[in-house]
């Protein structure tokens, strides 16, 4: 019998809430940042999650490690032959999972306490959680760093005297100090020169396999995720459109946006222009229209676009929310 996902995230909602202007403020709707996200995540997996800036990547991976509470569902996390919900839990009974699910954060210089050494900053989750002390918690602090290609030296010195890279190899180690199951990187390399993104990632790839982790890697480079990850969901208005294997979805896309996105991933060649093959913006999280949340842009749009909401459905080893697979197109 396999053993079950690491993670399952079933119909996880995250909705703020909007109100009205003047004195006396009402509720008058909500932003649906995050609207019944459902997937697997198994042990040793990378799950990439991408999307244009707005599509709710980022607030997705913040409510599944309870950095924002959900507004609804569910995140059952197997750890140590248990399941919890991390969703419906309180911040007493999270915090001892907080060992086992951390975070690497997409700016590595506002992520780290300037008035805190390397070392300090490494220590303190070690520290809070009461897991060690004395020499035990600077040799602790020795090995990460040097895991992440730091130097022991370096615990002496404060976060502006590194570069970008040096300070992403910092968060990296505060993130795995603890040795967690499940890391989340959100942006982890966006911030870094092409030449420093390329050996995070390979860092990234090569800690995974030494310590047995589980990435949530979400991202807006396609060429970094298609690198690292094992499968892709992408997200559009709050929605995952298309869930597949990583090579699959690159070679054969099958929802409009996820073609769109794929379309403008730049060729090495100056004669290939980029083309983003549909125009328009993100749809507004809080003006949602009705049907397809996509339809206003979609190319392929037809009549049952602007009335259902199309579901995510299995079709040939994927999933894909859109009505081109899910319903009989019929002639206009």
């Amino acid at each position: 019998m396999n053993p079950p996902p690491l993670l399952q995230v079933r119909g996880l909602c995250k909705h703020f809430p909007i109100f009205s202007k003047g004195f006396f403020r009402k509720q008058i709707g909500f932003v649906k940042a995050v609207d019944e996200v459902s997937f697997d995540l198994q042990a040793g997996e990378t799950l990439g999650i991408v999307g244009e800036s707005g599509s709710g990547k980022t607030t997705c991976a913040r409510a599944i490690l309870r950095a924002l509470k959900p507004t609804r569902g569910e995140a059952f996390f197997h750890i140590d032959g248990q399941t919890v919900d991390l969703a419906s839990l309180s911040e007493k009974e999270l915090k001892p999972l907080r060992q086992r699910m951390q975070m690497i954060f997409q700016d590595p210089f506002s992520s780290l306490n300037p008035r805190m050494t390397v070392g300090a900053i490494v220590a303190e989750p070690l520290v809070i959680h009461h897991l060690a002390k004395g020499q035990e918690l600077e040799d602790r602090v020795v090995e990460t760093l040097v895991k992440v290609g730091l130097k022991p030296e370096h615990q002496q010195r404060y976060p502006h005297a590194f570069s970008g890279g040096q300070r992403q190899r910092i968060g990296i180690a505060r993130a795995l100090v603890m040795r967690p199951s499940l890391v989340v990187a959100d942006e982890a390399v966006s911030a870094l020169d092409v030449s420093v993104q390329a050996q995070v990632i390979n860092l990234l790839a090569d800690l995974q396999e030494e310590f047995k982790l589980t990435y949530l890697f979400v991202a807006h480079d396609l060429s970094v995720v298609r690198h690292i990850c094992d499968r892709v969901a992408v997200m559009y208005a709050g929605k995952i459109v298309e869930l597949a294997e990583t090579e699959a979805l690159f070679e054969n896309p099958q929802h409009p946006y996820t073609k769109a996105l794929l379309s403008a991933v730049p060729m090495p060649d100056p004669d290939i222009p980029m083309n983003f093959s549909v125009s328009g913006e993100v749809a507004d999280p809080g003006k949602l229209p009705p049907g397809c949340s996509f339809n206003p842009r979609c190319p392929h749009r037809f009549e049952p676009c602007d009335k259902i909401v199309p579901s995510l459905t299995e079709i040939d080893g994927r999933e894909v929310s859109c009505h081109l697979y899910t319903t009989q197109k019929r002639e206009s």
